[in-house]
């Protein structure tokens, strides 16, 4: 397949386009680099060094990782552009992975909100728009989030996507529907995939666009089998208050004799994915495409689901760090349950990777060797739920 993989710079983006890539497909990375900028702006890099886009697609073609090219484009802004990639270009398939991706970024300020917004669902649009346009029959998948449904405390199994209803006539006969089940975003990033299910929505009933939404736990874990082939090929490391995310920030914080920071009571339940599992789903959604004419195919991206303060503990007794618990930024329950169905996937063929202490050490020795490079003051999380 010809394949765009919009953001393919990034921490997902970069090696789901190698593995593709390596599977024979012909991989078009299209990235406004934003988030490199975005390092500048906060004053902190990747515990790993990350090479230059150029350098690291040149690293891959030397290591037979087939065929993979780069251009440079805002796709929230810059639709004539984005227009002529995709006619020119020709794909049988988009992967959309150009939003900005972080929670507390989201909620940093005014600024940081717009933002946000304008970007997320800017993107989003004009890739559908540029779709129609295009005139081709292209499959966009989508990497959403499991936080589309909120973290409510209810105890219900949460479906794939669709929620099975039934819904009064004014007769007071009950007629059966099969809605999109009810979103409750926590941060204004949150909203914006909440946004995106409505856009897909509407152009696969209108305009028969082919999606594929992948609600996506929290990612941990940092390389995969390619990444790892040459210094330059490594991903990036995120454990700033921004954009780390949980338990990749404890074994960075494990590493440098920095406290374990448990939001609040760490009593909230998340879903989470390895980020291997992560780069296996993109392909397997690619290479199975849905029927013509089938609703938008969402699937729950997560393998497992754990409390934060239990990772904590786990991370803490590997480790032997230790856990302190700090105020909340955020604005929701102190303790949730989760329960998520996940069946789609690995119908197709997902083998989940379950947590483990071997591959924690994985994560542990990245740590470690890049230590020198971390930012201790930029660990806790600054960007706050409340004005």
């Amino acid at each position: 397949m010809k394949i765009i993989v919009l953001g393919g710079d990034g921490f997902c983006g970069w090696p789901a386009s190698l593995e593709l890539a390596n599977a024979g497909h012909s991989v078009l990375i299209v990235d406004s680099l934003v988030r490199r900028q975005i390092d500048e702006e906060l004053g902190v890099d990747s515990l790993t060094p990350i090479a230059p886009t150029d350098q690291r697609i040149k690293s891959a073609r030397d290591h037979g990782m087939g065929s993979i090219a780069f251009e440079r484009l805002d796709v929230s802004s810059d639709y004539d552009t984005l227009l002529k990639v995709v006619t020119d270009f020709e794909p049988d398939a988009i992967v959309h992975y150009a939003e900005q991706r972080a929670a507390p970024y989201s909620m940093k300020s005014s600024w940081h909100r717009r933002y946000t917004v304008n970007n997320n669902i800017s993107a989003t649009h004009n890739i559908l728009s540029a779709i129609v346009d295009s005139r081709r029959d292209i499959h966009l998948v989508h990497l959403g989030t499991m936080g589309v449904y909120g973290y409510n405390t209810i105890g219900a199994v949460v479906p794939e996507g669709y929620l099975d209803i039934q819904v009064p006539d004014a007769n007071g006969d009950f007629q059966q529907r099969s809605i999109l089940y009810p979103a409750d975003p926590g941060s204004v990033y949150h909203m914006t995939k909440t946004q995106d299910q409505l856009l897909f929505y509407f152009y696969n009933k209108n305009y028969k666009v082919r999606v594929t939404d992948l609600h996506q736990g929290i990612v941990w874990g940092t390389n995969t089998a390619l990444t790892l082939k040459d210094e330059s090929l490594v991903n990036r490391f995120d454990y700033d208050g921004d954009f780390g995310t949980v338990l990749n920030r404890f074994l960075m914080q494990a590493s440098c004799g920095y406290p374990l920071t448990v939001h609040g009571s760490g009593g909230q339940e998340r879903a989470f994915i390895h980020i291997k599992d992560s780069v296996q789903c993109i392909r397997l959604a690619l290479e199975t495409p849905p029927a013509a004419g089938e609703r938008v195919r969402i699937f729950n991206q997560a393998t497992e689901v754990h409390k934060v303060l239990n990772l904590a503990h786990l991370v803490a007794r590997v480790t032997g760090a230790e856990v302190q618990h700090v105020p909340n930024p955020r604005v929701e329950s102190e303790n949730n349950e989760l329960k998520i169905k996940s069946e789609g996937l690995i119908g197709l063929g997902l083998q989940p990777t379950r947590l483990s202490e071997g591959l924690m050490g994985e994560i542990l020795e990245t740590a470690q060797k890049y230590r020198h490079r971390a930012r201790l003051d930029k660990i806790p999380c600054t960007s706050s739920w409340r004005a």
